[in-house]
């Protein structure tokens, strides 16, 4: 009898840990973002905040949902989740497919803005920076941001 009650729970919890995996944009302890997305530019904290400074015209999009941003995001950033991403979605906070834009979510177990990214290269966007470090980076550097 207890062979079996650790069988069913081990399947009970081997189907939890797969639903929850198959939630968009959820990596489980095993998944990493890729270490780069064709077509963008991968950018550290400090690459980051060097275009920043040299560059007037840029959009910061965070591809995070409500409930993560209300932990922080970084000042100037546009909130735009990755299941809210679409071509029409993105041309309605980003007019020009040239502009620079710049898309960061959790860090390198979240894959919200490597989805908005993939998005956003085909919808024909061309100048995609990519902060694959994201906001776990950036808090980790004590770098400032913002919490409403």
């Amino acid at each position: 009898m207890a062979r079996e009650t650790r069988f069913i729970w081990q399947y009970i919890l081997a189907s939890l840990l797969l639903s929850v995996s198959l939630i968009p944009g959820y990596a489980t302890a095993a998944d990493e973002a890729p270490l780069l997305i064709p077509g963008t530019t991968k950018v550290s904290a400090e690459a980051f905040l060097d275009i920043v400074a040299k560059t007037p015209e840029l959009f910061i999009i965070d591809a995070r949902i409500p409930a993560d941003r209300m932990q922080g995001y970084i000042e100037g950033s546009i909130s735009l989740p990755d299941i809210e991403t679409n071509c029409a979605s993105l041309a309605r906070v980003i007019p020009k497919k040239n502009a620079v834009v710049f898309f960061y979510c959790n860090g390198v177990k979240c894959g919200r803005s490597v989805k908005s990214s993939r998005i956003a290269l085909k919808c024909g966007y061309n100048n995609i920076y990519w902060f694959r470090g994201g906001f776990a980076e950036w808090t980790d550097k004590n770098y400032p941001f913002i919490k409403d």
